[in-house]
């Protein structure tokens, strides 16, 4: 019983095994780039850019069509009782009459002062200023998202620093604790790198922590759920180390020609513009050219069709001699009534008109100034937008050029730092070893050598992340 529930153990704690193992191969290795592709797609903010971009492409095309005529076609059925205006003889009568109108009309606007033109200038530029926008979203985005990888590469490093750091501690106390049961070395010495070993275990902890809320950060842009166990592809050595050779005058000017939001505001104060010019139009006359089709039915309508004639007396008469009168006889013709049929009522009926119209604004209770004053505003307004756009940009890039410009200093410090703390660590670890160091000698040195390693790793992907915000102003974010 016992070998049998053993044996059932085994293949639990098998299956458990397996199960974790293909959960942790299903999870592939991202780079920076799948990350960004990955964050675009899934992002709320781009997705409504996108539906924006195409409102605004809708507008421009209605913009276009508005050139074209309108055509519309109308049909009435009515029912009059009582006495009412028979739609075919225009004649009152007191009856149920049974009536149908059709009309087919269109119209076309020859000029109005250019609105049409002017609005489809304005509405392509608006639509030219959303795709930028849409552009700066995905721009933004991309930033965010390399900011947040670089920052889990940072973390990463920190971490295999920190274990690095704790298993040569780990080393020195095995062994210490040789020599400390050969009476070779002080007890307090081993007491000072197990401690030692617990401040490298805290920073392997809050190293690993950052790291962990580096990814949260990052699976929050990417829009997916978090994984602790996805794995991201490390950077090579000349994208962490290369120099940046630019000025903030040659970065800002190129931001202004590259930068998506610089092109999104110029091309709103321009929409702007060509509004104003719309709504000026609206001062002037509008001819417009329209025709119509028209005919109708009417249960009341009717023809006379001849039967026959006869002679009947009139009351006109003559006097004979013998005093009587003969009265005058004349021809009459018969008709009887018949309903004129549907169809041919429907082609009898029949009429056409072409007017040319010309509507001339006189006073129209001020709504076309004020149409104009409230356009002058909206480019007034675009305007203010787009140079405080330029005058951020530029202070933006001056104060990102010197944080990298800092950054590079102080990466550069640091790296002559960790090689003479490397020089010194080596000295002292020789020393300790020897029997001639202390521990205390040793610690010191270790924790210099440590925490400059340390700071190197950080100032280097500072370094990065200040290059790769003014890539950003240049609008080249690449790999």
């Amino acid at each position: 019983m016992k070998l049998r529930s053993f044996c059932l153990f085994l293949c639990f704690f098998y299956t458990i095994k397996v199960v974790a193992q293909d959960s942790t191969r299903n999870i592939t290795s991202l780079n920076i780039q799948k990350c960004v592709e990955i964050a675009i797609s899934n992002n709320l903010n781009v997705a409504q850019s996108e539906l924006a971009a195409k409102r605004a492409n809708i507008g421009f095309n209605q913009a276009k069509l508005n050139l074209l005529p309108n055509f519309g076609a109308n049909v009435q059925q009515g029912l009059n009782q009582g006495r009412s205006i028979d739609p075919f003889t225009n004649a009152y009568l007191n009856q149920q009459i049974n009536y149908t109108n059709y009309s087919v009309g269109g119209s076309i606007i020859l000029f109005n002062g250019f609105v049409l033109w002017n609005t489809i200038k304005q509405n392509l530029l608006a639509f030219e200023a959303s795709k930028q926008e849409l552009q700066q979203q995905k721009d933004n985005l991309t930033l965010n998202v390399i900011l947040a990888y670089l920052q889990i590469l940072n973390n990463q490093e920190l971490v295999n620093q920190s274990r690095n750091q704790a298993a040569v501690t780990q080393e020195q106390i095995r062994r210490s604790e040789i020599l400390n049961k050969d009476g070779a070395i002080a007890p307090y010495q081993l007491a000072d790198l197990k401690g030692q070993l617990s401040n490298d275990s805290l920073s392997i902890i809050n190293n690993q922590n950052n790291l962990e809320a580096a990814k949260v950060a990052l699976a929050q842009y990417m829009n997916v759920p978090y994984q602790k166990q996805q794995l991201f592809e490390p950077l090579n050595a000349e994208q962490l180390s290369s120099s940046y050779n630019n000025n903030p005058d040659a970065i800002y000017h190129a931001a202004l020609e590259q930068l998506s939001l610089v092109k999104a505001s110029n091309l709103r104060t321009k929409s702007a513009a060509k509004a104003v010019s719309s709504a000026h139009g609206y001062l002037y006359p509008t001819l417009s050219l329209n025709a119509y089709l028209y005919t109708n039915y009417s249960s009341a309508a009717s023809k006379s069709i001849f039967t026959d004639s006869a002679r009947v007396a009139t009351n006109d008469y003559v006097n004979l001699q013998n005093g009587t009168r003969s009265y005058v006889m004349a021809n009459q013709n018969n008709y009887r009534q018949e309903k004129i049929s549907y169809q041919d009522q429907f082609k009898n009926n029949y009429n056409s008109a072409i007017t040319l119209g010309l509507q001339i604004p006189i006073f129209t209770n001020w709504v076309a100034r004020n149409r104009i004053a409230l356009a002058k505003i909206d480019l007034k307004n675009a305007e203010l937008v787009e140079q405080t756009t330029r005058i951020q940009l530029k202070q933006s890039v001056e104060q990102a050029f010197f944080n990298m410009i800092a950054a590079f200093s102080r990466y550069k410090t640091l790296q002559s730092q960790v090689s003479s703390y490397i020089e010194s660590f080596k000295a002292t670890e020789v020393k300790f070893n020897a029997g001639v160091g202390t521990s205390v000698d040793y610690t010191v040195a270790k924790n210099k050598l440590d925490a400059a390693n340390i700071n190197l790793i950080s100032a280097r992907y500072d370094y990065v992340l200040r290059m790769k915000i003014l890539d950003y102003y240049q609008g080249k974010l690449t790999w």
